[in-house]
């Protein structure tokens, strides 16, 4: 069966209340601790399936989509702890961008092979979709997807079209699919920034998200199933959180942190990242092949006036300082470029996407090397072409970030009736 969006809920709602007695005493489950002792108030949704018994998986063969981000709160990861556990039969796993493991890079994955550590399948969905995503759920045999991936908050960032490839390729195949949650590590208090056009949809961004989502992974399920899926309706179970509030940046939920992908290290850099990955757009450094990925941009012949021109606008929570650096791979490798390095000074107050359209206004005013990726790159990243258009017709950063605010307004009421936590 298909679950309306309210037995959805209902299902994350009866978890909620098994979950709070499965685990017995001095369990790390029963009392909420993370590495060290520390108090952990979040459990994450594996963590409360995983309380529940898998009953929600009860007499399936199950496959999980994941990546290194699949964690415990004691950092073990989900298939290693489920693949001896009676309770739950796992016979596949399914690797996204980077793989399962983790060991490719941007752009890579690891291929078809048997995990090492537990023997089990492991599948590639890396750039599949469709019907030949729906042959590989086929092929393993599967009967229930689970996916299980730490998201970044920004639509370019691809894990979260894995989850919309799979729910569709789930359809196409009659397997059912279950979202095991995970925080929005920047808050799910607003979206942000312009909602992608479908004429510019790709793998960056299949379909009209803000930049900045502000949703969890199960709530854009939720939206995505209902909104752009439900011609090809896909048997849905969601697994919320508990103890997560909108306003949570990830340093306060107490869950221990792994870069979901080699170049986001730290919860920071998810910070600046919906803004400044639009760096990618451009012929400067986004920060690749630094300590500070996206964080950190410049290009060789860039100076102090950049930061200085930055600085100038006041934007709210951020600061600018002129830095030099010498990337060690991707752009201007082994050369040393100047630039700016952002200071997130009061994130409460932080516009990432504002912040990026900024630097992007900036860059071109005070660089005379400024140029787009020949292949318009940005017009993906951005989901138009209209802030390309515009900065090169030499509009500000007020003029660009209102030129959305229709749009962005439309999917903030679409959005508000897919919010599991309030």
């Amino acid at each position: 069966m298909t679950l309306s969006r309210r037995g959805v809920l209902s299902v994350g709602g009866a978890l909620g209340a098994l979950a709070a007695t499965a685990a017995g005493p001095g369990t790390a489950l029963a009392a909420g601790r993370g590495p060290g002792g520390s108090q952990t108030r979040v459990r994450t949704g594996f963590e409360r399936l995983a309380a529940d018994g898998y009953r929600l998986l009860a007499g399936q063969k199950v496959g999980v989509v994941t990546n290194p981000t699949g964690i415990t709160r004691d950092v073990g990861h989900i298939v290693d702890v489920m693949h001896p556990d009676d309770r739950v039969d796992l016979t596949a796993v399914f690797g996204p961008e980077h793989g399962f493991r983790g060991t490719a890079q941007a752009g890579g994955s690891e291929g078809r092979y048997d995990d090492p550590a537990t023997g089990l399948p492991v599948y590639d969905t890396y750039l599949k979709s469709g019907k030949p995503l729906a042959d590989v759920f086929t092929a393993s045999g599967v009967d229930t997807v689970v996916f299980d991936i730490q998201d970044a908050g920004a639509r370019f960032y691809t894990y979260i079209w894995t989850l919309y490839d799979c729910m569709e390729a789930a359809a196409l195949a009659g397997k059912r699919f279950v979202v095991l949650d995970r925080p929005n590590p920047v808050t799910g208090r607003a979206a942000l920034g312009p909602v992608l056009d479908p004429a510019f949809g790709t793998f960056v961004g299949r379909r009209e998200i803000a930049q900045a989502h502000g949703m969890t992974v199960a709530e854009l399920a939720l939206l995505f199933a209902a909104e752009f899926l439900a011609d090809q309706p896909v048997e849905l179970d969601v697994v919320r959180m508990s103890g997560w509030r909108r306003s949570d940046f990830f340093d306060e939920t107490g869950l221990p942190w792994v870069p979901p992908s080699p170049n986001m290290p730290t919860p920071e850099t998810a910070l600046v990242y919906s803004g400044t990955c639009l760096f990618e757009g451009t012929n400067l450094s986004e920060g690749r092949g630094t300590t500070r990925p996206f964080e950190l941009l410049g290009a060789e012949g860039v100076d102090h006036r950049w930061a200085a021109a930055a600085n100038a606008l006041e934007l709210p929570g951020v600061a600018f300082r002129e830095a030099y650096f010498a990337p060690t791979f991707s752009k201007f490798q082994g050369k040393t470029v100047g630039g700016v390095q952002l200071h997130v000074q009061d994130r409460e107050v932080f516009d990432p996407v504002r912040t990026g359209i900024a630097l992007l206004v900036t860059a071109k005013r005070t660089w005379s090397g400024f140029a787009w990726r020949p292949d318009n790159w940005i017009d993906k990243l951005t989901g138009n072409t209209r802030v390309r258009t515009m900065i090169d017709a030499g509009a500000g950063t007020d003029e660009v970030v209102g030129a959305w605010s229709a749009d962005l307004a439309a999917f903030r009421a679409t959005r508000k009736e897919y919010l599991l936590y309030r």
